[in-house]
């Protein structure tokens, strides 16, 4: 994989509207990029707004917004090691981070990405042109449903299904967008807005990190 995102930061936290790296098929294969997370809103949801601060996950792949952007030119995987889900379930909206387990080894979402989209994100801003980005959800599993009950990330977390969500045709592709296996996620931290972890815990997580790019 090339990596085309010169000094990539530690990141034990990623919020929509802001950057974040992705990997993508590129000419001379699978490239690790940086773009900007919220993919661009559907016409009727800008109506009487100023700015369009993007739209942060896709339910619904049978819009013909999204639609377009199914493809293989358009798919990407966004990595992760953990995420989190507002509590809605008792109405606390505390944030509960999720991973496969305490070690927190790094999987993907199935993400969309959109190049060179000029918009105007923040009115103070202006208008700006960025890669940009976002994430399939489907229906929760039983971990995530007891504090998120509408859903969570498309997760992909073997080289077979990584290879299917970038090169498939989206008749195959499309049915990566389900549920993680019940009992496949654990709560890994209740709280706080990042789950940062240890210089520890970041060193031994690198080496299975790399192994599934």
């Amino acid at each position: 994989m090339i990596d085309k995102t010169g000094n990539l930061p530690y990141l034990p936290g990623i919020f929509p509207d802001y950057m974040a790296p992705v990997v993508r098929n590129g000419t001379d294969g699978r490239e690790l990029v940086i773009a900007r997370w919220g993919l661009p809103s559907p016409a009727f949801a800008l109506q009487g707004k100023n700015a369009d601060g993007g739209v942060t996950n896709i339910r619904n792949t049978a819009s013909s917004h999204w639609r377009r952007w199914l493809g293989t030119d358009n798919r990407c995987l966004v990595p992760f090691t953990s995420f989190c889900e507002p509590n809605q379930a008792d109405g606390s909206k505390i944030n509960t981070w999720f991973a496969f387990d305490d070690t927190r080894p790094q999987a993907f979402f199935a993400g969309v990405w959109v190049p060179q989209w000029t918009s105007v994100r923040k009115v103070k801003e202006g208008e700006s042109t960025n890669d940009l980005f976002a994430f399939l959800t489907t229906d929760p599993n039983t971990e995530v449903k007891s504090v998120h009950p509408k859903a969570m990330p498309v997760i992909l977390s073997t080289d077979e299904e990584l290879d299917i969500w970038l090169n498939a045709p989206w008749a195959e592709a499309q049915h990566l967008q389900r549920p993680m296996p019940d009992g496949s996620l654990t709560i890994v931290k209740t709280g706080p807005k990042k789950d940062d972890v240890n210089e520890d815990q970041i060193a031994e997580a690198l080496p299975l990190q790399a192994g599934l790019f």
